[in-house]
C-alpha cells in the first residue's frame, strides 16, 4: 500500500470513525441477526487476488457494522462498558503503526519505559504505594491468573522444578469473579480446592466466615495460600471488607489479591478513596482502565507487592539466547514478568486518556455516571411496581419488576430485542434482577433516563393488562 493510498483509505476511516461516534444512537445496541447469517454472507475461501480498500470499506459497513454488538454505545448498560474515547482511539491507532513488541527493554525503550511511568501515574492517582510495581496485561483474568501463580510460588517453591505441590486452597468471595475459579484451575488448584466464602446481606464477604474456613483446612492437613478480595463485584458492585480480609491473609502468611477490576477505577474520588482501604497491605491487586476509564480493551493493570516473586515463578535456569539481555540500571525486561512474551504497546493508548482528561476531567465523568446511577435508583423505588434489589454504590443499579422471574426475564427481552438499550440480569438472593451499568463516557442523564422510561412502559402494569406504550424495536 502506497503512502497515498494508505492516506486516502485513513481519512476515509477517521471520517467513518467520527461520524460512528456521533451517529452512535441511531444505531441499535443488540443487532437482529441470526447465528450464521455472516458465515453464509461472505465468501468460504478467500481471494485468490488482492481486492480493493473501497471494496473491503463496503463490506465491512454493509456486512459488519450489521452484526455489532455497539459495547461503546452510550446505552450499552449490560455487564461493565469498556468505553473507547476518542483519545483512546487514536492512541490505539498510533499504537498499530508503530507495531513495537517491547519484550525487552531494548526492544522498545520509549514503550517500556511509557508503560512503568503511565502506571505510576495511576498507582498515585489510586492512592497506592510507591512500592507497588505495575505491569499491563490484557484482561483482568490474566492479571489474577499471574497473582494466583506467583501465590502458588510463594507457598511451595519447590514446585517450580518438581512441578509438584502440596494440596493448596484458595478462599474467594461466592460474589467473586469467575475468572478467579479459571485462574485457580489453570494453575492446577483443583475445584476441590478452592473455597467459595459466604456473604453478608449485602454480597460482601464475611471474615469470620474465611477464619472458619481457613482454620477447618488447616486441622485437615491442608495448605491455604491465597485470598482474593474484591473490590466492586460483578453482580452488585459490593465491597468486601478488605482491611480486615487482609490483616486475616496476613495472620497466616497467605497470599493476599485484591481484584479492583472495575470499582478500582472509583478510588480516584477522594469520597470513594476508601474502598482501597487495607490494599497498601495487599500483595496485588488488579484494576481494568478499559472498564471505566475510557480506555479501549484491552488493558488491565496488575499491581504487586512482590515483584521478585513475580519474576521468580517464570524464571528458566538460562535464558535463550534471543532473551538474553545485559543487566542496566533502570533497564526493566517485562516479559520477565509475564507468561506472554509479545507485548502490544497498550500503554500509549492509556496515556493518551491521562492526559486528554487529566484527573480532574475523569473524576467528573465517573462523579456524573454516580449520580445518574443514584437518580434512577429514586426513580425505581418511586415506582410502586419495582424494588432497587442491593445497594447503588457506584454506577451500577441492580432493580426488579415486582413479579415473577420469568415476567424479569420477559421484561429483559422486550427491551434487549427492541435494539434501544442493552442490559443484563444476574440474580440475588435467589431472585432474578436486572442490572443496569452506566460507564460509557458519551452516556447522558437523557440516555438513562429514556431508558428507564422504556423499561417503565415495557413492564405488564399490576393490572395484568398489556403495557399502555409496547416497546417497538429501533
Amino acid at each position: 500500500m502506497s503512502p497515498e493510498e494508505f492516506r486516502a483509505a485513513g481519512h476515509e476511516v477517521v471520517d467513518w470513525i467520527a461520524d460512528y461516534l456521533r451517529d452512535i444512537r441511531d444505531l441499535p445496541v443488540l443487532p437482529d441477526v441470526q447465528p450464521g447469517a455472516l458465515v453464509d454472507a461472505l465468501p468460504a475461501a478467500g481471494p485468490e487476488k488482492g481486492e480493493s480498500m473501497d471494496a473491503i470499506l463496503a463490506d465491512f459497513r454493509n456486512l459488519i457494522v450489521p452484526g455489532i454488538t455497539h459495547w461503546n454505545h452510550p446505552r450499552f448498560f449490560a455487564y461493565f462498558s469498556i468505553s473507547a474515547s476518542g483519545p483512546g482511539i487514536l492512541g490505539e491507532m498510533l499504537a498499530a503503526a508503530l507495531n513495537v513488541n517491547h519484550m525487552l527493554w531494548k526492544t522498545s525503550p520509549a514503550a517500556t519505559e511509557l508503560e512503568q511511568v503511565t502506571l505510576g501515574w495511576l498507582r498515585q492517582w489510586l492512592g497506592l504505594p510507591d512500592d507497588f510495581f505495575g505491569i499491563i496485561h490484557d484482561t483482568a483474568s490474566t492479571g489474577s491468573l499471574h497473582a494466583i501463580l506467583a501465590a502458588r510460588d510463594l507457598a511451595a517453591p519447590d514446585a517450580h522444578r518438581t512441578g509438584k505441590h502440596p494440596e493448596l486452597v484458595l478462599y474467594a468471595s461466592e460474589h467473586a469473579h469467575s475468572s478467579i475459579d479459571r485462574g485457580a484451575l489453570a494453575a492446577g488448584i483443583g475445584l476441590d480446592n478452592i473455597r467459595h466464602v459466604p456473604s453478608d446481606d449485602e454480597f460482601r464477604m464475611r471474615p469470620d466466615a474465611l477464619a472458619a474456613m481457613i482454620e477447618a483446612d488447616l486441622a485437615a492437613g491442608r495448605k491455604p495460600f491465597c485470598v482474593v478480595a474484591t473490590a466492586g463485584t460483578t453482580s452488585t458492585t459490593s465491597i468486601d471488607p478488605v482491611a480486615e480480609i487482609g490483616e486475616i491473609a496476613r495472620r497466616h502468611k497467605l497470599w493476599f489479591h485484591v481484584d479492583a477490576a472495575y470499582a478500582g477505577s472509583a478510588a480516584l474520588l477522594e469520597e470513594h478513596r476508601h474502598i482501597l482501604d487495607g490494599a497498601a497491605q495487599a500483595d496485588s491487586l488488579v484494576v481494568n482502565p478499559h472498564k471505566w476509564l475510557f480506555t479501549p480493551v484491552d488493558l488491565s493493570v496488575l499491581f504487586t507487592r512482590r515483584k521478585d516473586v513475580m519474576r521468580r515463578m517464570l524464571s528458566l535456569e538460562e535464558a535463550p539466547p534471543y532473551l538474553q539481555a545485559p543487566e542496566q540500571d533502570r533497564a526493566v525486561n517485562l516479559s520477565e514478568y509475564s507468561l506472554a512474551l509479545g507485548r502490544r504497546f497498550r500503554s500509549l493508548k492509556l496515556w493518551f486518556v491521562l492526559r486528554y482528561f487529566g484527573r480532574e476531567g475523569i473524576i467528573r465523568i465517573l462523579r456524573g455516571h454516580m449520580e445518574m446511577a443514584q437518580h434512577l435508583a429514586q426513580s425505581i423505588s418511586a415506582d410502586p411496581r419495582f424494588e432497587v434489589a442491593a445497594p447503588v454504590l457506584f454506577s451500577l443499579v441492580c432493580f426488579r419488576y415486582l413479579g415473577s422471574d420469568q415476567d424479569n426475564r420477559d421484561l429483559l427481552e422486550r427491551i434487549n430485542s427492541s435494539g434501544r438499550a442493552f442490559l443484563s440480569g444476574t440474580t440475588l438472593h435467589g431472585k432474578f434482577v436486572l442490572r443496569l451499568a452506566i460507564g460509557n463516557v458519551a452516556t447522558t442523564g437523557d440516555d438513562v433516563r429514556q431508558t428507564w422510561e422504556w423499561i417503565r412502559s415495557s413492564a405488564i402494569p399490576a393490572t395484568g393488562s398489556p403495557a399502555a406504550e409496547p416497546l417497538r424495536p429501533l
